[in-house]
């Protein structure tokens, strides 16, 4: 994964942490499609999102403006995107069920028939109206360009 050997999680906090995996699964994704690595890119901003969302959630401010009763509710993925959309918080142009789709299909398949360049629009808006997105690249641990 993108995130290995370049952060110590654990010790960064339940906000920070989950925010740094997400930003560099977003810069590894997005290496892996230039790539040509659709498959392994699509896994890669799968686990962005997931991070992503719970980084959202980690919050308690933000997880009561978006309705969730409890920090385990926050640990729901799907939860935290429909709570989202319910209140507003996100536009939902997204379609997470679809990605949720195209992502259980990474991990047999390497996608090249897919439109790899309007998912990352749709998925960059998502991650632009959650926060994560823009960061400067810059501030971010290097990465081993040899690592998958």
């Amino acid at each position: 994964m993108p995130h290995a050997g370049l952060m110590h999680e654990r010790s960064m906090g339940p906000e920070e942490g989950p925010l740094l995996r997400a930003r560099l699964h977003i810069r590894g994704g997005r290496r892996r499609l230039r790539q040509g690595k659709i498959a392994a890119g699509v896994a890669a901003i799968a686990d962005a999102l997931s991070a992503a969302l719970e980084w959202y959630a980690a919050s308690p401010e933000r997880r009561v403006q978006i309705g969730l009763r409890s920090a385990r509710d926050a640990q729901d993925d799907r939860m935290v995107y429909q709570a989202l959309v319910r209140t507003k918080a996100i536009s939902g142009i997204f379609d997470y069920d679809l990605f949720d789709r195209l992502t259980v299909r990474s991990f047999s398949d390497d996608l090249s028939d897919i439109d790899h360049r309007s998912l990352m629009s749709d998925f960059e808006k998502l991650m632009t109206e959650l926060g994560v997105l823009p960061f400067d690249e810059e501030t971010l641990p290097k990465e081993d360009p040899g690592t998958f």
